[in-house]
Parts: structure tokens; sequence; C-alpha cells
């Protein structure tokens, strides 16, 4: 059986058993992604996911805006783990994300991540109107947002084309060696900012804080860091 063939045969597969687990209500811009995907997701959730994988900013964009619905928990402040714990990020380079401590979770059924209700398949509307999923603890639009946040290299491609592959500090062309950088780096907001509201912290780690330039942009960017950082220590964890 040829690759092509056996592909196809997967895909009908695949598209009956999805077909057949739908529920009479469903989104249908997740579904016309994943009937157009090479390999068919067979299950509701899987097309879910991969909807939101394949759209990272639309998820980087909604994960902040249901963070700036919930608001910062009474109390939170952003805090660094000075013991080596593991109940508090040890880097500012991790988002703050207060509804990850268990002193501020709001339980099964809600994300962790934004403090939203989750529903049906990990979507953030209950389009169904049974509640929340007390399985749940992420938005699927959250993971994608969170992988987004803490590895946005992994991203350049996206980011890349967003900017038409132009350097967002020169721009000119960017090269085969272009790298993703943050426009004002992690380090000057854990420094200077970090008395900010909890939502709109989100957005450094987010694409208005995201862009694309040139290593040797880059290097030079990095070295000018360096010396503002040696100067002026308060991004230290107390």
């Amino acid at each position: 059986m040829k690759m092509s063939e056996w592909r196809e045969l997967r895909n009908r597969q695949a598209r009956a058993r999805l077909e057949n687990a739908l529920p009479a209500i469903f989104p249908a811009t997740v579904m016309m992604h994943a009937l157009a995907r090479r390999f068919i997701p067979p299950m509701p959730r899987l097309a879910v996911d991969g909807y939101w994988r394949a759209h990272p900013l639309r998820a980087d964009r909604l994960a902040r805006a249901l963070a700036f619905r919930s608001g910062a928990p009474a109390r939170w402040k952003w805090r660094l783990a000075t013991d080596g714990s593991g109940e508090l990020p040890a880097s500012f380079r991790t988002p703050p994300a207060p509804y990850r401590e268990k002193a501020f979770a709001r339980g099964p059924g809600h994300c962790c991540v934004c403090g939203q209700p989750v529903y049906r398949f990990g979507w953030h509307v209950d389009l169904w109107d049974r509640g929340p999923n007390r399985n749940a603890g992420w938005h699927s639009a959250c993971v994608t947002a969170w992988r987004f946040w803490t590895a946005p290299s992994d991203h350049a491609t996206v980011l890349k084309r967003l900017q038409n592959r132009r350097c967002a500090a020169t721009g000119g062309r960017l090269w085969k060696t272009a790298e993703v950088d943050h426009r004002i780096p992690l380090f000057r907001i854990w420094g200077e900012m970090r008395e900010m509201p909890w939502p709109a912290l989100l957005s450094f780690w987010g694409l208005p804080n995201l862009q694309v330039i040139n290593r040797e942009v880059h290097v030079a960017k990095c070295a000018d860091e360096a010396v503002h950082r040696s100067r002026q220590r308060p991004w230290r964890a107390a």
C-alpha cells in the first residue's frame, strides 16, 4: 500500500471516529482546522489541542484576556523561590502565575494559568451548558500560551512571518541566524516593574514584548543589557 493510500484510509477512519464522538455543539473553526490537517485527529479533544497548537498567537491573546477577567488574588505578590522547594518559580524568566500556587489555586475545574473555569474539551466557554470539567486544570489555549511564553524561540517561524521576515530592530532582512528576543528584558521586569498588576505583567512574556532580530543585533543588545545589569542588581531575589 502506498503512503498516500495509507494516509487516506487512516484519515477516513479518524474522521469517522471524530464525527461519531462529536457533541451536538462543537466550535466550527476547530472542526474546519481538524479536517484540513494532514492527519485528521480521531477525537474532539485532540482536535481542540491541535487547533491551539497551530495558533499560538491567538492562544497568547486569549490566555491574557482570561487572566484579566480573573485578576490577581487578594494578598498575592510576585515572589521567587529562595529554598528550592518548587512551590514558587526559581527564576524571573518563568511567568508569574498566582493560580499555580497552592495558597491561591481555585481547585478542580479551574485553569491554573488564568484562573477561569475550564469546560468540556479544555474549552474556555461553556458551549454545552454542563458547567466546569472538574477533571481539568488547564485550558487548551492556556497550555499553548504557557509554552509560547516559556519557549518563544520554538515559535520563531510564526513571529518571523508576522514581521514579514524583517528585523524588528533594523528593518533589514532577517537571516537564518535571527533570534527571538524580549524587547524589554525580563530581568528589568523583575527589578523595576514587578509591582504592576498581575494580568498586565503577562504581556511582557507574550507577543507585545517579543521580536525577532538578527543575531549580530541581538548580541549587541545583550551586551548593553549586561552592562546595565552589572550596575543595577535589584532583580536578585530577596
